[in-house]
Order: structure tokens, then sequence, then C-alpha cells
């Protein structure tokens, strides 16, 4: 056995981040995954660096390992049916479709529980369908503004701005995964499956308002919404003589090992900082009094005098700096792979380590359709009913 979820098998109808990137990490699981796309594929597949001028870009790559993909037009009725085989033989279905959209194709969740009532039907997409935004479009952009996070980073850049990483994307893919396996067991348990929504909208609002609900968690409403101590200007890397470090002595005894390492006994005397709460309401000149101190020496000085110390800290890593970041190089997080058209290419094991069931990288990202013929047998096609739909435009395999 490889993987905790192995001997599931999901249908996926995803395309771009959210749901490809959710699906992924159930088959590093262990989960066979079956990726539905259209003819043209799914739109990453042309989005990035691309070796081979190909249909396998950058963005592609990192999102879709541990699959099968399998061509399917749902605009046609023989794909609308086509999709249904698959779903009726499957542990869980995974879209990301608008609402309307699924029932248009005839692949709502009241439809797929007619051909397999124990279905696991996970929809993810903007906004629930219980609210009035529920067939509004969404990506990651419109979710960051709409969930406070750019509004957020305007406090600290003087103007809204969006995080320069999809955070809504992957935030709403990991939900996704628990979600699933949170129904899996219950199926496992009970011997039902159901219906889950997993919206991206109310996840980040969840998401940001787990700490800065703040005042507004009482009601009525004690003080305004937002953590102060993230608000704060100051906080970002401290600059030292040569570059930057991140440094949180947060707690008490942090604070107390930091002030004597650099040699400011007097800031432990200093009734603004004497404890945590009192640093928080003081928490613009503690972060201030923190970065005076670590201008004092190189970024090196300092890492080798915080080394020994239980006081958080770490290198301000660059996005290429992190190919060759020791942690992740002595543990084997960058793993190098021969993909049979792309060559050479680094894939991020899953950071999941389980000591019985381990993760694994088994199926390299798939070509367009690579595998529509084999996935159209399992489920019943005969050679020339196959041989049909190629000739149809119902599915196709790679050029």
């Amino acid at each position: 056995m490889s993987g905790p979820l192995n001997g599931i098998k999901i249908v996926e109808f995803t395309s771009v981040v959210l749901g490809p990137w959710a699906c992924q990490i159930l088959g590093d699981m262990g989960a066979d995954i079956i990726k539905v796309e259209p003819p043209v594929g799914d739109t990453n597949r042309n989005l990035g660096p691309n070796r081979n001028n190909s249909d396998m870009s950058a963005l592609f790559m990192t999102c879709n390992r541990n699959k099968r993909s399998i061509v399917l037009d749902l605009k046609n009725p023989e794909g609308q049916e086509a999709a249904l085989k698959l779903a009726a033989g499957a542990d869980v279905m995974i879209h990301n479709f608008r609402p309307q959209a699924m029932v248009k194709l005839g692949l709502d969740y009241d439809a797929v529980k007619e051909v397999n009532p124990e279905i696991i039907y996970c929809a993810t997409y903007g906004y629930s369908k219980k609210g009035p935004y529920g067939d509004k479009g969404a990506l990651d952009d419109s979710i960051q503004a709409g969930s406070g996070i750019a509004m957020l980073m305007s406090m600290v850049e003087g103007e809204p701005r969006y995080l320069p990483t999809i955070i809504a994307d992957k935030t709403t893919g990991m939900a996704v995964v628990n979600a699933v396996t949170a129904a899996l067991f219950y199926k496992e348990r009970h011997g039902e499956g159901q219906e889950i929504e997993v919206p991206m909208y109310e996840t980040m609002v969840s998401f940001v308002m787990a700490e800065h609900q703040w005042g507004q968690t009482f009601e009525p409403p004690i003080g305004k919404a937002g953590y102060v101590r993230l608000m704060s200007e100051h906080r970002r890397p401290y600059k030292t003589k040569d570059g930057y470090v991140a440094v949180l002595p947060y707690w008490d005894n942090h604070w107390r090992t930091f002030c004597e390492i650099v040699g400011r006994p007097d800031l432990l005397s200093d009734p603004r900082f004497k404890d945590m709460q009192s640093r928080l309401t003081n928490i613009d000149v503690s972060y201030a009094e923190t970065g005076k101190a670590l201008s004092m020496k190189t970024t090196a000085e300092w890492l080798e005098l915080l080394a020994p110390t239980n006081v958080p800290h770490m290198i301000v890593n660059t996005l290429d700096g992190l190919i060759n970041d020791p942690q992740l190089v002595e543990s084997g997080f960058w793993q190098i792979h021969d993909h049979p058209t792309e060559g050479k290419i680094r894939m991020a094991k899953s950071p999941y380590n389980f000591s019985k069931t381990p993760t694994d990288i088994t199926r390299l990202p798939p070509r367009l359709g690579e595998q529509s013929e084999e996935i159209l047998r399992e489920v019943g096609y005969s050679e020339d009913q196959i041989i049909k739909m190629f000739e149809q435009g119902v599915t196709k395999r790679p050029e």
C-alpha cells in the first residue's frame, strides 16, 4: 500500500489552480485521480515557461501530477454520458464549475446521485449558492478583495494590494482536501455519500477573520476588527548591516533572551515592554526598538547568535534561493524526475510525512488526453465505440 487514500477513485472536473492543486494533494495521498479535460485542455496548460512548445507549461506541471487525463467534450451528449459513467464508478467527484453550469451539463449532484447514490460530490467555486453572489464568477484577486486581504495590505502599503501569491485558490484547495477526507471518513463509518460545497469567499473570510475578528468577536462589539500586531507598518523583516533577517521575540522568555543577546537590558525594565500585552499595546515602538538593535550587526552574525536560542528567527529567502535551501535539500523536498516528453523536471514532494502510508509521486503530469483510451475501456466502452468517439471529437489523445 502507498498513500492513505490508496484504493479511492476521484473524478476531477477542474481547471486553473484551486481544483487541480487540491486533487494533486489527494493524488499524492494515493487516490486514483481521473482528470476530465475539455478538448482544448485545462486553461493552465499554456501558462508559464514551456520547454517543448507543447501543452505542458510550468503552472500546469506543478498542479497536476499523480493524475490520469481524459478528454471529454461535455457540450456533447455522448461526452456527458461518458462523464456520468466515470462518476458512477467513483468514490468522489470534484468540480469547480458554477452551480448553474453543472445543471445545464446534467452533472449536478441530483443527476450524479442517480447513477451513484453513495458518491461524495464536492463543488468548489467563488461564493456559496445560498447567498446572493451564488452564481457570480470569481478568481483569486476578486476573492482577496472581497475577503478583506487587499484592504489589510492598505494598512501597511498605503493602498489596497493583492498578495503576490494565489492565497485564495490554494487555501480553498486545502479546505477541499479537508472536506473530502472528512466525508470519506464519514462514508467509511456510515456508508453514506453526500454533497459538499467549499466556496472560496466564505473560506477566505473564515481564514482572515480567525485572528482579525478581534473586537468584533463580541456582540455588541467592544472594538474594531483587526489584530493590531499584524497591521503595524513596522512588521517586516528587519534590516541588518548587509541584508535582512526575520526575528520574532514574541513570548516573554523570547524577549528576555533577545534583550540579552542584543545588549539592551534597559528594554527589560521599560514598562512598555514588560510583558506580551504591554508590547502589543506599544507594538510600533516595540518593533522599532527591535529593528534598531538588529541594524547593528550583519545577517550572518545575528544568525550565529540566535541559533542556540529559542527565539524564532529565519533567513529571508528569495524564490530562487529556495531551490538550494539546505533544509529543503536535506529533507528531500525537491525531486528531479524524467518526464517522457518534457525531460528532467523539478517537483516539490508532498509535505505530509506518513509513517505507514507514505505519499509518493507515482505519475508525472499527463499530456492532454494521455489516458483517454484506457479510462474509457475501464468504464465499459468497446474499441469500436472509442474509435467513434475519437472521430466525432468527443474525446482525443495526444498528438
